[in-house]
Formats: structure tokens, C-alpha cells, sequence
């Protein structure tokens, strides 16, 4: 398999069939970081996402991963899209999806569970949602978070632990308690994971 790296260059170059591959290889995984933050714009911010990597090729060290990468462009595009939308200064690491946009989620879930965890996840602040996302969904390590969100592994770390916290918290607020059993850390681990086949279809 030619490496994401020679790709971006060949389409960079004008190849676009390598362009195409590139765009193939990680279209979903750019979709999926795009679809439980954004009720429309998302396609958009998909292509965006894209070009801006041919873009910035030049910014992307050699050793370098090419998802984390591209997950940090993600990441950078979706803070200008929420900081245009309002006029004060927003504190990401403070505000959610839900105070930014509050319009429910597009994905469908496949059971009650499942739809109160995108909706916790949508109300914790965006910079936990963003970790927890990349975490559960893309199979990055808390190394390759701190990369694509320019944060040090320690601060990534952090977030994924208070995120889960903030989750968890969420959800019994979210589900009045009685109706929904709790969910302990490790099955809110294997809940979250699961939802990654939703947010595609």
C-alpha cells in the first residue's frame, strides 16, 4: 500500500487519481469526526479538511502521521466554524456542541442508550467530545490525540479521563435515572465504541 505521505505529494503534484485514494482512504473516518458536532456544513467541512492538507503539505513533518495530521486540520476547521458563528470569544475547553448549535444530532441510534450517549457527548465541552470521538472511533492513542489537537500528552490524558467523567455525568442527567441503568466505565467504554457503525448510516 503506497503511503499516505507519497499520496498527499502526488496530489499535491497533480495526480489526482492519487488524491482520490488519499481522499477513499479517509473520507469516513473525516465524516465521522464531522457528524455528531455539526447538524449540517459537515460535507463542506469534510472537502475543506481535505484541501487544506494539500495546502499545508509543507507543515507536516516527515515522521509525522498523516491521520493525526488530518485530524488536526479537522480539529482546527471545526473551531472556525463554531468561533464565526458567535461574537465573543469562545473558551472550547468551557462550551459544548449543545451551547454552540443545540439543534439534536442527525444520526440515528439503534436504541435509547445509544441516543442519550450522543446527546451526553454533544453536551460535554468540545475539546473532551473531540479526544473521546478520536479515542473510541479512530483507535488513536492519547499520543496521537495530544499530535492532532497541539495539546501536550498529558493535558490528552486529562481529557479523556475527566471526559469520560463528564459523560457519565451527563448521562444520568440525561436519563432521569430510573429508566436507564447506569453505565460503569468499562460499558460506557464498549457502548461508545459501538455507536462508531452509527454515525455513517
Amino acid at each position: 500500500m503506497v503511503p499516505d505521505l507519497v499520496l498527499l505529494e502526488r496530489w499535491r503534484s497533480g495526480d489526482a487519481t492519487a488524491g482520490e485514494e488519499l481522499f477513499g482512504r479517509h473520507f469516513d473516518a473525516v465524516v465521522r469526526f464531522f457528524r455528531n458536532k455539526l447538524t449540517d456544513g459537515d460535507e463542506d467541512l469534510v472537502q475543506r479538511t481535505f484541501l487544506a492538507c494539500v495546502e499545508g503539505r509543507d507543515r507536516l513533518r516527515d515522521d509525522a502521521s498523516f491521520r493525526s495530521y488530518l485530524f488536526g486540520v479537522a480539529h482546527n476547521l471545526l473551531r472556525k466554524h463554531f468561533a464565526a458563528r458567535v461574537a465573543e470569544p469562545i473558551d472550547f475547553t468551557q462550551r459544548s456542541v449543545s451551547d454552540l448549535r443545540p439543534s439534536p444530532s442527525r444520526v440515528v441510534a439503534k436504541d435509547r442508550v445509544q441516543a442519550l450517549l450522543l446527546a451526553a457527548l454533544r453536551e460535554v465541552p468540545l475539546e473532551y467530545q473531540c479526544a473521546l470521538e478520536l479515542h473510541y472511533w479512530e483507535g488513536l492513542t492519547a499520543g496521537e490525540i495530544a499530535e492532532s489537537l497541539a495539546i501536550p500528552l498529558g493535558t490528552a490524558k486529562t481529557r479523556l479521563r475527566r471526559g469520560r467523567e463528564l459523560v457519565l455525568e451527563r448521562l444520568s442527567a440525561l436519563g432521569g435515572g430510573a429508566s436507564t441503568p447506569p453505565l460503569g466505565e468499562d460499558e460506557l467504554d464498549a457502548r461508545v465504541r459501538e455507536l462508531r457503525e452509527c454515525l455513517l448510516s
